[in-house]
């Protein structure tokens, strides 16, 4: 090893003594060979049992990590290397550390920001990987981030890659938690970062070792942060959904029903439908519009005014939706009265009035939640 290393190989590590030194001794063997200068260091995040030690006398060098999670751990452990390339791989003795130098070498050969060592077109062992992230999670997840950020991957769940630091600390990860495979990815994908893949593989692990990753859990959360950072997704989705079924309500309720061959459109059932399509359009472009805080991507003209919508606009609009719902139910109450608390026939009026004032109500209470949240960032 060198005093001034080209690459530092990460292990994030929370009790894996009876695996630490194994994993650290496949990497050295791989490395030693090729000649670069390396570093090996443990992210540890708050072991209890002898993985420091162990990891001290094979010769590495321990950085503690107080925030737990397996983000946390590659964070700090990334931010402490000391090389301008950082490797990590889990240290539970289920990765092809052997491939360490060829993944350093790929990175190299095409300048790589990014290169990963995907299990999907390498070699899983029987039993290595459950089956259903092999055929349901890791595949249904890149699908999902090469559809959304354009990419051309394998295996979104990686946990053996290698970052160029430079590059890396340009990303702004934040994820604490297993996530940050995901965020990762993304991060580099949208910066244009050139990614490649080598084909690498999976052990098992041992027997009685307990896994760190929790299958629904996990998979949620890489889940939602793929989501989070595609905000758009959401506000196409929505007012795509919105505008079409808020036009066809007021057409129903201007045609009344219609038959068309054997089929009856604009009764009530069409119109109920119409109203539930409208909510949940509603509740989606709103949802968009909150991702917007976050992902700092670029909103439709329309979602950046409502966005920045001054709060005077906000406040009567509010009033406004308010006293229209108050009116109507004062003018339902009326007609009701007027026809001595008898039967009513005004659904086909009504159904669209409800629909108009429900989107408006929704969009207006998702508004303030929205411009609140603003406020609570310091946002102006």
């Amino acid at each position: 090893m060198s005093a001034a290393p080209e690459l530092t190989f990460v292990f994030p590590c929370l009790n894996e003594e009876k695996t630490l030194g194994f994993c650290i001794d496949r990497v050295k063997a791989s490395l030693d060979p090729s000649g670069v200068a390396y570093e090996i260091v443990v992210a540890d995040n708050g072991s209890t049992d002898r993985s420091r030690e162990i990891a001290e006398a094979a010769g590495c060098r321990v950085v503690p990590v107080a925030a737990r999670g397996y983000g946390a751990a590659l964070k700090g452990g990334i931010e402490g290397a000391q090389g301008r390339y950082a490797m990590f791989a889990d240290s539970d003795s289920t990765y092809m550390y052997e491939h360490a130098a060829p993944l350093y070498a790929a990175a190299l050969e095409h300048d790589a920001g990014m290169a990963i060592a995907s299990r999907m077109i390498g070699e899983i062992e029987p039993g290595a990987m459950p089956s259903l992230h092999r055929h349901l999670g890791t595949p249904v997840l890149t699908w999902l981030i090469n559809v959304l950020f354009h990419g051309r991957l394998t295996d979104c769940n990686s946990g053996f890659r290698c970052v160029k630091k430079e590059e890396y600390l340009k990303w702004g990860i934040r994820s604490d938690g297993m996530e940050f495979a995901s965020e990762l990815l993304i991060k580099a994908l949208k910066a244009g970062t050139r990614t490649v893949e080598i084909p690498s593989g999976l052990r098992c692990g041992p027997p009685d070792r307990v896994a760190h990753l929790r299958t629904w859990r996990d998979g949620m959360r890489h889940l939602l942060f793929i989501l989070s950072e595609k905000p758009a997704l959401f506000e196409w989705l929505g007012l795509l959904v919105l505008l079409p079924a808020t036009l066809l309500q007021i057409l129903a309720v201007l045609t009344g029903p219609v038959a068309i061959g054997p089929f009856h459109i604009f009764d009530l059932h069409s119109q109920a439908l119409l109203l539930l399509a409208g909510i949940v359009g509603a509740q989606t472009y709103i949802f968009g519009c909150s991702l917007h805080l976050r992902a700092g991507d670029h909103p439709l003209p329309l979602t950046r005014k409502l966005i920045h919508l001054d709060e005077g606009t906000l406040f009567f609009m509010l009033i406004g939706v308010l006293a229209a719902c108050g009116l109507t139910m004062l003018g339902l109450l009326a007609v009701w009265a007027g026809r001595g608390f008898a039967g009513l026939q005004q659904t086909n009026s009504l159904m669209v009035v409800v629909h108009l004032l429900g989107v408006l109500a929704m969009s207006g209470v998702g508004l303030l939640s929205i411009h609140t949240l603003k406020k609570a960032r310091g946002g102006v």
